[in-house]
């Protein structure tokens, strides 16, 4: 899988995701390693979910992981609780932020 066809699958599964009752500016890096190797990030802000393929550098957290969690992720297979237990999704920075992508994940079209 290359970089292109990861992050479109992940935004097609995320772009639909209801967060206008989310009104707190959140802004999350996602560093992917492995197959599909690359960095993107997810922004709410006014109510509006943004994805695009770019580093982040006013981020909340920084999650790490390889692209097969964050797919078990987006298809609600896997908890990003769950998987930061596990140690397969690594996070960094704003604790309490990072766990707000959950209400993303719940939330998703």
């Amino acid at each position: 899988m290359t970089y292109a066809e990861m992050f479109s699958e992940i935004k097609g599964k995320f772009m639909y995701a209801d967060v206008s009752d989310i009104t707190e500016h959140l802004a999350f890096q996602f560093n992917i390693i492995g197959d599909g190797e690359g960095i993107f990030y997810v922004e709410v802000k006014d109510g509006k979910l943004y994805i695009e393929p770019y580093e982040y550098f006013d981020r909340d957290a920084i999650f790490i992981c390889t692209a097969e969690v964050l797919n078990e992720i987006a298809n609600g297979t896997l908890d990003p609780v769950q998987a930061f237990t596990d140690n397969k999704l690594g996070v960094e920075g704003d604790l309490d932020k990072a766990l707000r992508f959950k209400e993303i994940v719940e939330n998703r079209g």
